[in-house]
């Protein structure tokens, strides 16, 4: 469908995240196929109302300016 995964990480205080290093163990732990393509580090995740992190929301900053959406 066009969809790659993804990871949006938001890092500790005072941390710093190696994103290789990331995807390297998401793979030992988990499997290639799901191990994130790409990792974006950002400072907050978009939260609903009832504080639960706003999927929809996220998934817009990436689909912005597209005439097509996939979820």
């Amino acid at each position: 469908m066009g969809e790659a995964v993804k990871a949006v990480v938001v890092p500790r205080s005072g941390e710093t995240v190696d994103v290789d290093e990331l995807i390297a163990l998401v793979k030992q732990q988990k499997g290639s196929h799901h191990a994130p393509k790409s990792v974006d580090v950002v400072d907050s995740i978009p939260v609903s109302a009832v504080g639960k992190p706003d999927k929809k929301a996220l998934r817009a900053r990436y689909w912005a300016g597209s005439d097509r959406v996939v979820h």
